[in-house]
């Protein structure tokens, strides 16, 4: 009996459970909810969490669905606005605009889409509908809609502004049940515009955000040269007030100068963390605040819950007398990542090797070796086996000061998981071999950067000796003949199986002399999901024929942006 509810797909808690572990596979949960109604009902949740972050995404439809639940008030002055618009602008040929069937008149939907949402990225909701209302699919039966917004940013940007604000005041009268808030300040509209609606609805609507458990603060500093009293400070001063559960805090704050505002960021940033109940996580990346919220991690309450602490580009120095004081009161720290950080002495590493409390160093990645040969074979001696992010960066060394290094990885480190490393030269293959080889049951993350300067490569590739699977694999010629070099590799690696394939050429070579490879041992193979190529100053998403032609073989090719969504950055792996 028991076999047959099970069978007939009436034990709801256990598909449920096992509907959970597809949360983050997208295509899977499209299938689910075409096996019936209750798969359907369980699935359709875990797809509209956070629709704006989904990498794959190759339109923007989800937005009109979410129009289509406006109430009656929003929607007449959605299509008055527009109407004001076309108006102004006099175009006959914009009236078939004027009634916006596509929104005005659409049918309600099946579920009540906005009331899923988990987790809200400023920046991306307004980078969605910017590329929704340029995208031709979507408005076939309106040309001159897209020849309006074309010519007239100014109606662009007022149009995405006001459907931006609709989404926004729509996700907090459906109660959506918000775990993750995400204020992003990347652009001058971001700051201008998007960040106005975000700070006015969040002020009004303070349930909105009092039970989140993950904070992202990014700020692009450079362009929030602004007094005390703009929304930026008032949101942030409201935040400090309002949210005290969280448990996991990401302060991103990036080219900041002292301004009149630096010390209310300060202290505001400091009672952030001084008022968390639950914190467990915390990420700092590229901020000058470091010393005042570091300092502040040893009041009592984060003592005793704070476990992960995340280091990203940033400058010891500022810290560097606190850090042993500071990890010997936090009680029930884990774990410890730094990820290209700066200062990295003879004082960071006796500090770190003289704290008391035990921790694990899960992750040093480095631009270049700053700490000498031997300090950094005592990080590698203490720490290296619990090492799961590691990358040596622009390292020059005698060949003999390599092989040592190589041996005591090869020795002592043995769950990685991300590796990056600039492929030796010839007469230093063998150690590279012998360390891939060595990691290779838990890898799933490689960068590696190709500097030949000479007319010449052994056949007995790095590719030869891959896992059967990788996540992410990213490869950068800086070499004479890089075509020949991308050849071999993609020959010699031709097993393995990749997720998402980035390529990076800085050389003097057309894209015609390095494609026929990438087809030949990827496309047609169908190795690769995601596919993302630069040479030098050409991507490959515009070339729109290729890009068809890969879409044949089901990869999906993504522009090469090192800082969009689609690129997985050390810090993004580390956090997820």
């Amino acid at each position: 009996m028991a076999y047959s509810k099970l069978f007939l797909g009436n034990l709801p808690e256990l598909i449920c459970e096992i509907i959970q572990y597809f949360r983050n596979d997208l295509s899977t949960l499209y299938s689910c909810i075409l096996v019936n109604k209750l798969w359907c009902r369980l699935a359709i949740p875990l797809l509209w969490e956070d629709p704006f972050s989904s990498t794959h995404v190759q339109n923007f439809q989800f937005i009109e669905i979410y129009l289509c639940n406006l109430n009656e008030d929003d929607r007449t002055k959605f299509n008055e606005y527009v109407n004001q618009l076309v108006n102004m602008e006099l175009m006959a040929n914009c009236k078939q605009l004027v009634n916006m069937e596509l929104i005005a008149n659409c049918s309600s939907t099946l579920f009540n889409y906005s009331s899923f949402i988990k987790r809200l990225n400023t920046h991306k909701v307004a980078y969605s509908i910017e590329n929704w209302l340029m995208d031709d699919k979507h408005w076939e039966n309106y040309p001159s809609f897209i020849e309006l917004i074309t010519k007239n940013l100014l109606i662009h940007l007022e149009i995405s502004i006001l459907v931006y604000r609709l989404l926004f005041k729509m996700f907090i009268e459906n109660e959506g049940n918000l775990h993750s808030f995400e204020v992003e300040v990347r652009t001058y509209d971001d700051r201008n515009y998007y960040l106005n609606d975000t700070m006015e609805l969040t002020l009004q609507n303070p349930n909105f955000t009092c039970n989140i458990r993950h904070l992202n603060l990014i700020f692009y500093m450079d362009i929030i040269y602004i007094d005390i009293n703009t929304n930026f400070f008032l949101l942030l001063k409201f935040l400090c007030s309002n949210c005290n559960s969280i448990s996991s805090f990401y302060i991103r704050i990036i080219n900041i100068y002292k301004f009149e505002g630096t010390k209310h960021v300060e202290k505001w940033l400091t009672q952030m963390i001084n008022t968390q109940q639950n914190l467990k996580k915390i990420s700092f990346e590229q901020n000058n605040f470091l010393y005042y919220s570091f300092s502040s991690l040893k009041n009592s309450n984060i003592s005793n819950t704070l476990k992960i602490i995340t280091f990203y580009i940033i400058d010891f120095k500022e810290i560097i007398n606190n850090i042993q004081e500071i990890f010997n009161q936090l009680n029930v720290l884990e774990t410890i990542h730094i990820i290209y950080c700066y200062s990295l002495n003879s004082d960071f590493v006796q500090q770190i090797i003289n704290v008391i409390r035990p921790f694990k160093l899960k992750s040093l990645i480095m631009n270049q070796i700053l700490l000498n040969v031997e300090l950094l074979q005592l990080l590698i001696q203490k720490f290296g086996s619990d090492l799961e992010n590691f990358g040596f960066g622009h390292y020059k060394l005698p060949i003999q000061k390599k092989q040592q290094l190589f041996k005591l990885i090869i020795k002592y480190c043995r769950k990685i998981k991300y590796f990056s490393l600039i492929e030796p030269n010839y007469n230093n293959i063998n150690p590279t071999l012998s360390l891939i080889e060595n990691i290779n049951q838990n890898l799933n993350y490689l960068d590696i950067k190709f500097e030949c300067y000479y007319d010449y490569y052994d056949d007995s590739s790095i590719g030869q000796i891959l896992p059967s699977k990788l996540g992410f694999l990213k490869l950068e010629f800086f070499s004479i003949k890089p075509s020949k070099l991308l050849k071999i590799f993609l020959g010699n690696s031709q097993n393995t199986l990749i997720k998402r394939l980035f390529i990076k050429i800085t050389v003097q070579e057309e894209v015609k002399d390095i494609l026929p490879h990438i087809k030949e041992y990827i496309m047609k193979k169908k190795r690769a999901k995601y596919l993302a190529i630069f040479i030098n100053n050409q991507d490959l998403v515009s070339l729109k024929d290729e890009v068809k032609e890969f879409e044949l073989y089901n990869i999906k090719v993504q522009k090469y942006d090192e800082y969009d969504e689609s690129y997985i950055r050390v810090i993004d792996i580390v956090n997820n």
